[in-house]
Parts: C-alpha cells; structure tokens; sequence
C-alpha cells in the first residue's frame, strides 16, 4: 500500500522523487502489490494501446464503479486501486513523469474504448438500424448535456454506459478538494456520454417494437439503469424510472410514488 507521505513528498520534491520511484506502491483490486517497474511489466503486453501507449487504469470506488472493473478484467486488464485524497495529483504526476504512459478511470468510458486497438466488432445493426436506433434515444432523453453514441461492442457489454470525460472528471475531482479555489470547474455541468452498444442483442426487439410509445419507454429505461449505475439518477428523473418500469412491467402504478432523495 503506498505511503501517503511518501507520495506527497515525492509531488514536492524532484529529488524525493528520483529516490522513492524504486519503492512506492501501486496497489490493485486485487490487493497486490507492485513497485513501478514491476507494474510497467506487468501490464504492458495487454494495456498498451495501437499507438504505444501504456494505459494504467484505475478506480476510486470499486462497489460503485464494480461493472466497469468485470468488464475490464473480462478483457484481461488490471485496475489500480486509486482512492486516497492525493490520488488525483499523483495521477497528474506520474503521467509528467512515466514515458508514454496515461492514466484512465475505469469509468471514463466502455471497456472495449478504454485502450484503443487494431481490431474492433463488426456492427450487426445496418446503417438505417443503427440510425433508428440513435433518433429513438434522442428523442426518449431529449437532453442537451447528454451526448448519444451508437458503437460496434461485444454483444455481451451492457446495451448502454455512461461515461464521463477523463479530464473534465478529474478537474471536478480536484475542485470537489480546493472548496472555492475550484469554483470554475466544480460549477461546470456534468456532461455525459451514453454509448449504445448497437450489437446488444436487445436492440433487435426494440426496432421490431410497433408501438412507439413503448418503444421510446424501453429506449428511456436502459438509459437511466445507466445513469442510476452511476449514481446520476434522482429526484424526479428516479421516480418517473420507477413509474415507467411499473408501466412496462404491464401495470400501471396505482397511487403516486413519492421519494424523498
């Protein structure tokens, strides 16, 4: 486990820093342990990317973020336990100080996204499908913050992720630390990423689907499972999920569902 007074002497200090590379800690979900180097051996047969970069990727909350980290280890990627209140500013430097190397939240996007390689899935959707299929999700989210991308993935990924910039993520980190220092970015609206992985099985039925409304419901209801992965479902957007899936369910709710979030 790395020192938290080691790390921070090594932000401060050159020296320290030229001293400490040979002893600090990377830790991963799987509570090992490994020193820079063996960690840079470690992963990079498998986490560098088409252009040879090495992509460590990491997670600040493995019960939060628990279905990106299996569908990374699916692809045989190792996630780095980064949850300390510094993790952040090591993260910063360590990617000044670590030749071609980036970091990436396990979150920040699809697993198949996260590390860019050669080969990608062939779309089983055609063009006018796949088309359908992002009007039908514009139309059911109607949010302007809320970017919508259609991609070839594994069938077995989920139908739809949110996702969150790497950057624009971690500066609202590190302002969430400075309190009004960070006013800038911590005021900045979340803007989020819903990647629909066109290969799902599940968007067959969808366009199969004849009634519209329905259709538009069903669309909705996988994008907010997505957002409530993620914690970004709440108040009146949570309540009207419960509504919608109790209607879809083939009942309507009998009295208003009231929550207090």
């Amino acid at each position: 486990m790395r020192d938290l007074l080691n790390v921070a002497g090594a932000l401060s200090d050159e020296k320290f820093y030229d001293k400490a590379k040979d002893f600090t800690l990377l830790t991963n979900t799987a509570k090992e342990n490994f020193t820079l180097n063996e960690y840079k051996d470690k992963v990079t047969p498998v986490q560098t990317d088409k252009d040879g970069q090495l992509v460590y990727i990491y997670t600040n909350d493995p019960k939060k973020q628990d279905a990106f980290i299996q569908s990374a280890n699916k692809k045989g990627y190792d996630i780095l336990l980064m949850n300390s209140p510094i993790d952040n500013h090591f993260i910063g430097h360590l990617e000044q100080k670590l030749e071609k190397t980036s970091f990436k939240r396990v979150d920040a996007d699809v697993a198949d996204k996260l590390i860019k390689k050669e080969n990608a899935p062939e779309h089983v959707l055609t063009e006018e499908e796949a088309t359908k299929v992002k009007d039908i999700f514009n139309k059911a989210i109607n949010k302007p913050a809320y970017k919508v991308e259609l991609e070839s993935l594994n069938p077995d990924e989920l139908p739809v992720t949110v996702t969150m910039d790497e950057f624009m993520r971690r500066m609202k980190d590190m302002a969430a630390m400075n309190g009004a220092m960070g006013g800038f970015y911590a005021n900045m609206p979340d803007e989020v990423t819903l990647t629909v992985n066109g290969n799902h099985p599940i968007y067959q039925g969808i366009l199969k689907e004849d009634d519209k409304s329905r259709q538009e419901k069903l669309v909705h209801n996988l994008s907010d499972l997505a957002l409530l992965s993620q914690g970004l479902l709440k108040g009146n957007n949570l309540t009207h999920f419960i509504q919608r899936s109790v209607d879809l369910m083939g009942g309507e709710p009998k009295g208003k569902i009231i929550l207090e979030v």
